[in-house]
Parts: structure tokens; C-alpha cells; sequence
């Protein structure tokens, strides 16, 4: 499995903002890369938000894994996210 570099909030802030930006989503830009680089933090209080809805899995998620391994992993993202580790 790859491991990514880049923090949680940091990517899913940057999904957020192409969501919005870019004409493959709801946006009107063509070319959506660099708008999203610039963008992304303005969508950081977002993607927190969906990290904390994170720690809950559901019913099929709790039993296709370890309980107890998802929380510590969801809540390393969300210290991560307050520790300001994403720019």
C-alpha cells in the first residue's frame, strides 16, 4: 500500500476545493491545478470537519476492520491538523 507524504486535511481540503473549482466538478476552470494550490487552505475548516465525522465508521466499516486501530488513525489526522503540520 503507498503511504502518502502529504497530511489528511492537506488532501482532502485539496479535493474539496477542485470539487469547486474545476469543471470536472461544480467549477468553471478547465485547468484547476494551480487555482487549486492556492486555494486549498481556504477549505482546511471543511475538510476537519470531515475528518471528525471520520471517526465514526459505520456499521460495514466497523466490521471489515480494527475499531481501535481507525479512531488512533482519524485522531493522528485531526492532531495533525491542529498541530498545523499541513502549510
Amino acid at each position: 500500500m503507498d503511504v502518502s507524504v502529504t497530511p489528511l486535511v492537506e488532501r482532502i481540503a485539496r479535493v474539496l476545493a477542485g470539487q469547486h473549482i474545476s469543471a470536472n466538478g461544480t467549477g468553471q476552470e478547465e485547468s484547476a491545478g494551480k487555482l487549486v494550490d492556492l486555494k486549498w487552505p481556504e477549505y482546511r475548516d471543511d475538510a476537519v470537519a470531515v475528518l471528525r465525522t471520520l471517526r465514526e465508521p459505520s456499521q460495514a466499516m466497523a466490521a471489515a476492520g480494527d475499531l481501535a486501530v481507525w479512531e488512533r488513525m482519524v485522531l493522528v489526522a485531526l492532531d495533525e491538523a491542529k498541530l498545523g503540520v499541513a502549510p
